[in-house]
């Protein structure tokens, strides 16, 4: 009885000794489109001020080049392929598997969420009741009203603003966003019409700075900014061809800036390669709990207080499986890799397959379905034909060798594939052979050629337009 109460009383200790958690994530927001990361043409004021009084990093990856994979990983501390469907967009999240937000909420802190938690998805029906991100609010002052006096809390704020569907024409330019300034990547033609459509995204990238900024104003007016480790952050990369749904930097390498008084020391800039899939043991870490032995990921406390860190982090392992329904047959296309310092190394186990989506609508989305209906991507494929387009449209659209690698320092947008230089055969055998080990301790099922499991599990997104509007 006595351990018990003592038990009891370390535990509420921890509980009230704890800072909050303010967790700002992004929606497919790049990382380079923020102005503490070198962009010229936006502003992003919150963002700016959270690496100038914390810790920016300039290697933070997303795990998967998609939302729903990669939010399945923050919140379990897991690789993708040992959480089954959820691997993948449009999955079920199988209640077996734990998260972080139960274990803080049983601990007695305030956990919930507003915006895009864990999604897009099926949750309901396999095992939970809540959504794997926690309780959901209409906002975050809805939230901290539903709070105890003196409760540690988690908050998790999913800003959409910057999601495809938001980049309407002409907002880049009444915001004053300059096509000119803007930068466009190798893979893309550089051409008005894109230029214009980046700024549109940037306007939205600045929609959403503003939105995460009323959020820190009312911890800063409440007096408990100070008292509050905020991560400002995105799950993955932009809705552009070469970007969302690919494993390249455009769709995996992510803004990240940790703020958090007394522990980090500000203005500091860390080099090391970080995955959000890191968030789920740190969070714990913070509450003074001890991360799960199934967790593949480190926490990054070690790293933000500046202690010797417990892993070396030279590196950062990517993968995807299913993104939309896209292929005949509800295929997956499979990609395992690995990204350092110098170079990015992929994969493709089903290199038969059309890495973009099948050519012609199957299910989802539409023709090259895993590239959303941007307007650039409409543009390439109008313009596919000419020949200032047609190698850009092979990079993002056509079909892609068993293995790439690249030049990250010399080819930072990742055009120019190297894996058959004989250059660069001792390069591309050390990265494949580290490829296999990771996928070998951490139980792949890939490490299974014939493995197709993927390829069955459900998938609950909605049929493409055209498809519902042909069945009327």
């Amino acid at each position: 009885m006595i351990r018990l109460l003592l038990s009891l009383m370390a535990l509420s200790s921890a509980v009230q000794a704890a800072p909050n958690i303010l967790l700002l994530i992004g929606d497919n927001w790049s990382y380079e489109h923020a102005a503490a990361n070198g962009d010229r043409a936006v502003r992003t004021p919150v963002f700016d001020r959270m690496s100038r009084e914390g810790m920016r990093f300039t290697n933070a990856f997303c795990p998967v080049p998609s939302c729903s994979p990669t939010r399945s990983c923050i919140v379990t501390g897991r690789a993708a392929h040992q959480l089954e469907d959820a691997a993948s967009l449009w999955s079920k999240f199988p209640g077996k598997f734990r998260v972080f937000g139960d274990a803080l909420g049983q601990a007695g802190w305030h956990v919930g969420f507003s915006g895009k938690g864990w999604s897009p998805g099926n949750f309901k029906d396999f095992g939970r009741d809540l959504n794997p991100a926690g309780p959901q609010f209409k906002d975050f002052p809805a939230f901290m009203a539903g709070r105890k006096e003196k409760q540690p809390f988690f908050f998790w704020f999913g800003s959409t603003h910057t999601a495809l569907h938001q980049w309407r024409a002409g907002t880049g330019r009444a915001r004053g966003i300059d096509p000119a300034q803007v930068r466009v990547p190798k893979a893309l033609p550089d051409v008005p019409e894109v230029r214009e459509e980046i700024t549109d995204y940037l306007a939205q990238v600045e929609l959403m700075d503003e939105a995460f900024g009323e959020a820190v104003a009312l911890l800063e007016k409440n007096g408990e900014l100070d008292n509050t480790v905020v991560i400002h952050t995105s799950d993955n990369g932009w809705q552009m061809p070469h970007g969302l749904a690919h494993c390249y930097d455009e769709g995996t390498h992510v803004p990240l800036a940790v703020r958090w008084p007394g522990r980090v020391k500000a203005g500091t800039v860390n080099d090391a390669f970080v995955s959000l899939t890191d968030f789920a043991p740190t969070f714990l870490e913070i509450a003074g709990l001890k991360p799960w032995p199934e967790m593949t990921a480190h926490s990054l406390v070690d790293v933000l207080t500046g202690k010797p860190p417990a892993v070396k982090r030279d590196r950062m392992f990517i993968e995807r499986e299913r993104h939309a329904n896209v292929r005949r047959g509800d295929l997956s296309y499979p990609v395992r890799g690995v990204r350092t310092a110098e170079f990015l190394y992929l994969r493709n186990l089903r290199p038969d397959r059309w890495p973009a989506g099948d050519p012609q609508l199957y299910f989802a989305v539409g023709p090259y379905g895993d590239i959303d209906g941007s307007r650039t991507k409409l543009y390439m494929m109008t313009h596919a034909d000419e020949p200032a387009v047609k190698p850009l449209f092979e990079i993002s659209f056509g079909k892609r060798p068993a293995e790439e690698l690249y030049d990250v320092k010399n080819d930072p947008d990742q055009v120019v594939n190297l894996a058959a230089d004989p250059r660069f055969a001792k390069v591309k055998t050390g990265l494949s052979d580290t490829t296999d080990d990771w996928m070998r301790e951490t139980n792949d099922p890939r490490v299974d050629p014939a493995t197709n499991v993927w390829d069955r599990y459900p998938y609950f997104g909605g049929k493409a337009k055209e498809l519902r509007e042909a069945k009327q």
